[in-house]
């Protein structure tokens, strides 16, 4: 597996407007120039909210991670839409969210797709990266952060040699 490239350029939308779950993945969708070269963005927003609708992935503490398949993607994509006003989202705990992120992969990108969900759950459930992310004052200083902890974490994760029992 090559080394996932994440957070780059226009994969962060600093202020969604919707306060609505499946407004705010629509907005975050529509608005991300990450997704804009998905072959069909319509079809891919479809997947994510028909997927939401089968369980929220609201995980608590302010943050949720949607995600949706499409054929034919040749590198997952991610993008995280940040709400100070909150998302009603149905989370875990009841409480709304401020860090959304969404993840398009391809149904052949499983082994990709679980690390980078599993990386991003690592990466949040600190209280002071959340909070640095809700407090960073432009869409690049969110993607240098995100993309400087991701690559430590996920590499770690994908590249670090395999455990062996004693």
């Amino acid at each position: 597996m090559n080394k996932l490239n994440c957070f780059v350029k226009g994969t962060v939308i600093l202020e969604l407007e919707s306060t609505d779950k499946y407004e705010a993945i629509s907005e975050l969708i529509n608005k991300a120039p990450v997704f804009q070269s998905l072959t069909d963005v319509k079809q891919f927003e479809a997947s994510v909210i028909a997927r939401e609708q089968k369980q929220s992935t609201g995980l608590g503490h302010g943050v949720a991670i949607a995600h949706g398949k499409i054929e034919g993607l040749e590198e997952l994509k991610i993008a995280l839409g940040v709400s100070h006003e909150g998302i009603d989202y149905s989370s875990y705990d009841r409480k709304p969210v401020h860090l959304l992120f969404v993840i398009a992969n391809s149904p052949e990108q499983q082994r990709e797709y679980l690390a980078v969900l599993s990386s991003l759950v690592r990466m949040v459930r600190d209280r002071d990266f959340r909070k640095e992310l809700l407090n960073a004052g432009c869409e690049g200083d969110i993607e240098q952060k995100l993309s400087q902890s991701f690559e430590h974490v996920i590499n770690r994760f994908l590249f670090s040699s395999p455990r062996t029992s004693p």
